[in-house]
């Protein structure tokens, strides 16, 4: 699900290239926009693990394309790295929180309870403080189906209150 001023649901098999669906045109908007303050897009994944390798796969692509060098993602996960990244490289995104809260990521990988801790805790508001209404023009829920029942409606709710919070 890609918010972009409309609401989009991409769905297909394993492989049919739903990641490049809402990727690439991240990718292009971030490019477009870079050296401009503030996250641009969340990407919200049901596992950490699937988090890792979608940030590998974006590391690889800002490396690889020379128009994407400066465009900065990062991943917000439960815990961070025993040895974190200050900095992007072929393989990894920024991982260390000081980091992104000195200099938010145009990309911000996470979870949903993540991301809600996010919106709420004070040490973490320095990754909001760029944010005008409308510099975030993705939110990406990867693996929509898994939120069902009250995990679904949690969701809901923090989508509410990311929208309130960023005006």
């Amino acid at each position: 699900c890609i918010l972009l001023r409309k609401n989009i649901i991409v769905s297909g098999g394993t492989g049919s290239g739903k990641t490049e669906s809402y990727l690439w045109p991240i990718l292009e908007h971030c490019r477009a926009n870079k050296g401009k303050p503030g996250i641009k897009a969340i990407l919200i994944y049901p596992m950490n693990a699937l988090a890792t390798d979608q940030a590998r796969r974006i590391a690889r692509a800002i490396a690889e394309i020379p128009a994407l060098r400066g465009v900065r993602a990062g991943i917000y996960a439960d815990v961070e790295p025993s040895n974190p990244t200050d900095a992007m490289t072929v393989e990894e995104v920024i991982t260390r929180r000081a980091a992104m809260w000195s200099s938010p990521p145009d990309i911000l990988l996470t979870n949903y309870k993540m991301l809600d801790y996010l919106l709420l805790r004070a040490r973490d508001q320095p990754l909001w403080e760029s944010n005008a209404p409308e510099t975030l023009r993705f939110l990406v829920v990867d693996e929509m189906h898994t939120f069902d029942g009250a995990q679904g409606a949690d969701l809901t709710l923090l989508i509410r209150r990311l929208k309130h919070r960023l005006g």
